[in-house]
């Protein structure tokens, strides 16, 4: 489409639905895939390593298929020590304030500061010199690699790709747990006749 001028990373003039006919909109869009791309990455990795790692006999968990995790914390008394700090007791519902509030805290300042624009931390004292996609400064960019623009574009590119790919794969990952029932290595185990 003509409203994709390869200007965005990652623009391959693929918009069969028409999304990126408003600017305004096209901008929102752009955001909210790379927002979700982010998720899907560390969601693959996080529904995928704990199951792998105990195939592989690295660890012992109590249960490491991703969708089965909740109900058997709620069914065992586990109870959770972060940093030698005891009595986040999860069995009983003791411990639902506390995460409550973390996540109010650790994903609510976040997304505020994404919603209100990176612009509005500086009087708070932090100063982030990317804009709201890429914020860069320390916290986003440690290793430095939005000093070199050519290769940060190259960076760009791949992060929309994998972030794109990510979301498929995740897709894929939640319909195969409601197919199956069984956890994602297992069903690449059984799919290469290795289990």
């Amino acid at each position: 489409p003509a409203d994709l001028d390869g200007s965005l990373c990652g623009d391959v003039g693929f918009d069969p639905l028409g999304f990126s006919k408003d600017p305004k909109d096209l901008a929102k869009y752009r955001e909210f895939e790379l927002l979700h791309g982010r998720w899907a990455m560390l969601g693959v990795v996080g529904a995928a390593l704990p199951e792998f790692l105990q195939t592989l006999g690295v660890v012992e968990l109590g249960e490491p298929v991703w969708w089965k995790v909740g109900a058997w914390v709620m069914r065992s008394d586990i109870e959770l020590n972060y940093l030698g700090m005891s009595g986040f007791h999860i069995a009983g519902g003791s411990g639902i304030a506390i995460i409550a509030v973390c996540q109010l805290v650790l994903m609510g300042g976040p997304e505020y500061a994404r919603k209100v624009g990176i612009e509005s931390l500086v009087p708070v004292g932090v100063w982030l010199p990317g804009d709201a996609d890429y914020p860069g400064g320390a916290p986003f960019d440690p290793f430095k690699f939005s000093d070199n623009a050519d290769e940060f574009e190259k960076q760009k590119v791949m992060e929309i790709k994998h972030a794109r790919l990510a979301m498929v794969a995740m897709a894929g990952v939640f319909a195969q747990a409601f197919v199956t029932r069984s956890g994602c290595v297992e069903n690449v185990l059984q799919a290469l006749g290795a289990a």
